[in-house]
């Protein structure tokens, strides 16, 4: 019968060295086939091995979320600013331009919605169509102590399975349920797990305590969550602390979309996220930027 790790030795995560990325900039990534590596350098900048991701999926449980309400006017304006979008199918199909070249993120799981037990979600996508739409990676929720966690793991596997198998990388997205503790003993649970049966990308939400641990113990590239709307400046400073403690980038949406002066603020992120701007750099950035955007409204 396996244990619980008790041991009263303190554990060493070695947050001050970074992993070997052996040849390929991106940690985790070394022994990937090529068309593998190349979708997530599509994904993640080079130059950086940072990402800014604009995540507009959230309708897929929540419907017409605040700011998203007509994707077409309030987010396809911004699409140009970020390094890579998530969202789903059915968005992609209907709104998003073809002509548009960056790197998309698809959404990969569903049932539920807000209404009910969101961790009991299963695939909502067929590997074949993520191939037609040219997807540069698959998403899904992975509820880690959820009710239905055994179910979201498999789901997180076989969705692993079907990218590996067409060279098509996998983020887990590392969800927390309302009655959840987030701290960074879960979020290391969390994400470690993901990780280890195959994710090739975790996105999990930022602590401000012992942050560097989760990034640290985790193998793969992580991307924080923007999480629930705030001011801009706590915005940008959670960013900011998330990418200087590990963080491979960010994937924002309510934090830029339902922001006063949404393109501003994804060209503020940008800033920060890959010329290491400080977040009150960014946010002057931000505020001058502001003038010019709701001039032109």
């Amino acid at each position: 019968m396996p244990e619980a790790d008790t041991t009263k030795k303190e554990k060493q995560y070695y947050e001050d060295v970074p992993m070997a990325t052996q040849g390929f900039f991106l940690k985790g990534a070394s022994s990937l086939d090529w068309g593998m590596k190349n979708r997530l350098a599509r994904i993640f900048n080079p130059q950086t091995a940072r990402t800014v991701m604009l995540a507009v999926d959230h309708g897929y449980f929540q419907g017409p979320t605040t700011g998203l309400e007509r994707i077409d006017l309030t987010i396809v304006p911004l699409m140009p600013y970020a390094d890579a979008l998530m969202l789903t199918r059915g968005i992609l199909r209907t709104t998003v331009p073809p002509s548009l070249t960056k790197p998309i993120v698809m959404r990969c799981s569903g049932g539920p919605s807000i209404l009910k037990e969101l961790s009991n979600e299963e695939l909502a996508v067929d590997i074949e169509d993520a191939i037609r739409m040219n997807v540069a990676a698959i998403t899904l929720q992975v509820f880690i102590g959820g009710e239905y966690e055994t179910r979201s793991v498999h789901n997180m596997t076989k969705l692993v399975d079907m990218g590996l198998r067409y060279g098509i990388p996998t983020m887990a997205v590392t969800a927390v349920g309302k009655k959840m503790v987030r701290d960074a003993k879960y979020f290391r649970l969390a994400c470690r797990i993901c990780a280890e049966l195959g994710a090739n990308i975790v996105k999990t939400y930022y602590v401000p305590e012992d942050f560097a641990t989760v990034t640290a113990s985790c193998p793969v590239p992580i991307v924080m969550a923007g999480g629930k709307k705030m001011p801009e400046l706590d915005a940008l400073t959670m960013a900011y602390n998330a990418v200087q403690q590990g963080a491979a980038g960010v994937d924002m949406g309510r934090n830029i979309f339902q922001s006063d002066a949404p393109e501003s603020m994804i060209q503020a992120v940008g800033k920060l996220v890959h010329e290491n701007l400080k977040p009150q750099e960014a946010y002057d950035l931000y505020q001058t930027l502001k003038k010019d955007e709701l001039k032109n409204k």
